[in-house]
């Protein structure tokens, strides 16, 4: 695996470091008046989801591990357990249902994901940056409120509360953006 310097951490590198493996979330570059410049880097466990603060001089050396990306596909839950299925394979591995955390609602049946692994433990799941749900429930559309960025709450299909624009009604489908859980685009 490729060493590299404190000072060539960038958010999102996966780095192994005291014996487990870590993503850098956020890299702040710090140059005090008195002593050498460092990295801070905000550091997530990719195995138990902890976190840790950590200082990187240039001179450090730490690993920086490549994580094999796969997309699978979503067959079922059981028992709090997702079952995926390799798409050229057609293995099944099954993984927690945590390991989507709050974006867990908008899985759905034959979804394509892409799931990271090292060395054949499947670390991550990642889904698809833009979802399409139905709105279950929301308030009726109200003439005349059509001031800019005016929002009004909704209930999806999935049980998941968005905001939406006031022109969007129950029974529509919407695009959901799963990175920041908000209302993209009508679908």
């Amino acid at each position: 695996m490729p060493k590299i310097n404190g000072n060539e951490i960038r958010p999102g590198n996966v780095l192994e470091h005291n014996g487990g493996l870590w993503a850098a979330v956020k890299v702040d570059h710090v140059k005090p008046g008195k002593g050498g410049a460092f990295a801070q880097v905000e550091l997530r466990n990719l195995r138990n989801g902890s976190k840790l603060n950590e200082r990187f001089r240039s001179a450090d050396k730490v690993e920086r591990v490549r994580l094999e990306q796969k997309d699978q596909q979503f067959l079922y839950e059981t028992d709090g357990m997702l079952v995926f299925m390799d798409m050229e394979t057609y293995e099944q591995i099954e993984l927690p249902a945590e390991i989507l955390g709050e974006r867990r609602p908008f899985l759905q049946d034959g979804m394509t994901v892409m799931i990271e692994y090292y060395e054949n433990e499947a670390l991550n799941a990642t889904l698809p940056q833009k979802v399409v749900c139905k709105i279950e429930e929301t308030e009726p559309v109200v003439k005349g409120q059509t001031a800019a960025n005016s929002f009004k709450p909704a209930v999806l299909d999935n049980g998941v509360r968005v905001m939406v624009p006031p022109f969007v009604g129950p029974d529509e489908s919407i695009v959901v953006n799963t990175e920041t859980m908000e209302y993209s685009e009508r679908a």
